[in-house]
């Protein structure tokens, strides 16, 4: 044979020998020349890639960035609008505590301590979803539900019962008539007739006795008796006596010339009988009174002023502010204006010790600034003057060791000031005005003594007396506590913002911008009453009122919310 294979010939497919599969193929011998191609060598160079030919299919290369893109934007979009889309979905959990609040309302488990009443689960619904009139309208039945129950208690006999469903019913509900006709069916009931004429009994021996007010006095005994029953004459007639009785009084203290006690009086009359025919003309008296004696002060206090432009701050007699000031307020305590001049003058002989300091006259200075401490011992411009002298005794550097009592508020010895400072002692300065700072952003302005912003801005001063950090610092002071009084008055915070009134009349007497927070705060307090008034506490409110008096006693709101609340309208 020639050794080819006929073309003709058919060859049958095998398999071969399964183990020989990794064995390479033996060459075979078809006549043509053998062509051998050698293997990519591992770690050598890759070849550049061909290029694309003409008929090769083009690569999508943009096809990833514009899917992220869009990824992105699905993303944005569905995070601003997940509160929408939190509303499409139901809420599981206040579903829940809904219908556990429905299921304790059925079940008659209005009120209670344990979380599990239908008032506390409601009360979650709506903290849970401010918003949810389901949570509102779910408190709202609970309050007439609590109605019912005042109701019942109170036809039962079970007056502490009755006394407590009601109170709930008033805290839900706001009041309204069902309440008010409770209230006053349950007054009547801790106030049988038996207790009525006992009480009336005891209400005219106090006043054959002349003991028209106080716990035991006929005023309030009778108010007790009218509270209860409203028609009842005699306790009626009984009060109008006690009227004419501290109208006399009223009348008394005015021709003594005793304003703050006419006051009184006549806001006690205006509480126990608010119907009293001359209250009128008493309030007319007291602004008659008032406006002779607010002439008088203003007198002097315009003198004061004109002593204050001339330069006669302190001196022998009466020709001075200083005099003038102080006749003002010994006859109004509280006038404000007064008080401002007194710091005025202090003011004054601090600008003329500072003076004194830079012609290094420090005896003079001290001087001057022992008279301004009596007028205002706080003052922060008083303190900072202070650390300006440079004081004998020992070296405030033991004072700032801890070898002597650093100064507190309160504490009116010259501070020591270096004339010289270590490293050491303005390390310790800079710290001490960090924490005064820290203190001052706080709110610890004034306390706690030895903490707060106040003394530790003196205490840095008392190392060194020019540092300008702390004086910056101690003489910001009185921005910071009005900025706080601000807020304290816009948050209703009435009891805050006038402590914090004090404290900036003290680190800034005589300052003419208190007068507008002054006048704020009384109508805070004005403000407080209506809304004391409101929530029942009448006394409280009148408590209001003597305080937004202090502050703002020309306020037109002033007179017209006592009668209101007088009357109950």
């Amino acid at each position: 044979m020639s050794g080819r294979r006929d073309p003709h010939e058919r060859t049958e497919p095998t398999l071969g020998r399964l183990d020989d599969l990794d064995k390479p193929a033996p060459p075979v011998d078809d006549g043509l020349p053998h062509i051998v191609i050698d293997e990519p060598r591992r770690g050598g160079a890759v070849p550049p890639p061909r290029s694309r030919g003409p008929g090769r299919p083009r690569k999508r290369g943009w096809l990833i960035p514009v899917l992220v893109l869009a990824l992105i934007g699905v993303a944005t979009a569905l995070y601003l609008q997940q509160d929408r889309l939190r509303n499409l979905v139901p809420s599981t959990e206040l579903n829940d505590t809904l219908a556990q609040a429905n299921t304790a309302l059925n079940a008659g488990k209005l009120d209670g301590t344990q979380g599990d009443s239908a008032r506390e689960l409601f009360e979650k619904a709506r903290d849970q979803q401010p918003d949810s009139d389901q949570a509102r309208d779910g408190l709202r039945r609970v309050g007439q539900a609590e109605v019912s129950r005042a109701d019942a208690a109170l036809t039962a006999g079970r007056l502490d019962e009755a006394e407590a469903a009601l109170n709930v019913a008033r805290e839900l509900l706001g009041g309204g008539n069902d309440v008010e006709q409770l209230s006053q069916r349950l007054s009547q009931a801790r106030n049988p007739q038996q207790q009525t004429e006992s009480l009336i009994d005891r209400a005219q021996q106090a006043l054959a006795a002349g003991t028209l007010d106080g716990d035991a006095g006929a005023g309030p005994l009778y108010r007790r008796v009218l509270d209860a029953d409203r028609n009842n004459a005699v306790a009626a007639r009984g009060l109008d006596k006690v009227g004419d009785g501290l109208a006399a009084q009223a009348r008394q203290a005015m021709a003594d010339n005793d304003r703050a006690k006419a006051n009184a009086i006549v806001d006690r009359i205006a509480l126990l009988v608010p119907g009293y025919a001359d209250l009128p003309s008493l309030r007319a008296a007291l602004a008659e009174n008032r406006k002779q004696d607010d002439q008088a002060v203003a007198t002097l206090v315009q003198q004061g002023n004109e002593s204050m432009r001339a330069g006669r701050f302190t001196g022998e007699g009466d020709d001075n502010a200083l005099a003038r000031f102080r006749a003002a307020l010994a006859a109004d305590p509280d006038n404000a204006d007064a008080k401002a001049g007194l710091g005025q003058v202090a003011q004054a002989l601090i600008v003329q010790a500072n003076a004194a300091i830079d012609s290094e006259d420090d005896d003079q200075a001290s001087r001057l600034l022992d008279q301004a401490a009596k007028l205002a011992p706080k003052s922060a411009e008083l303190a900072a003057a202070r650390a300006r002298i440079a004081g004998g005794g020992k070296a405030p550097a033991t004072a700032a060791a801890g070898g002597n009592k650093l100064p507190v508020a309160g504490d009116d010895t010259p501070a020591q000031a270096s004339m010289a400072v270590s490293p050491e002692q303005k390390a310790r300065v800079n710290a001490l005005v960090r924490r005064a700072q820290q203190a001052a952003a706080s709110g610890n302005i004034m306390d706690p003594p030895g903490d707060s912003a106040y003394d530790l801005y003196r205490n840095a001063l008392s190392i060194d007396g020019n540092d300008p950090a702390a004086r910056a610092g101690l003489q910001g002071l009185p921005g910071q506590v009005e900025t706080l009084m601000q807020q304290a008055v816009a948050n209703g915070n009435v009891r805050r913002a006038e402590d914090l009134y004090g404290t900036l009349s003290d680190l800034a007497p005589g300052d003419a911008s208190q007068g507008d927070l002054r006048h704020k705060l009384g109508s805070a307090w004005i403000d407080n009453a209506v809304q004391r008034a409101a929530q029942g506490d009448r006394q409280g409110a009148f408590q209001s009122l003597d305080r937004a008096r202090r502050y703002a006693p020309d306020d037109p709101r002033l007179q017209s919310t006592y009668e209101r609340i007088a009357t109950g309208r």
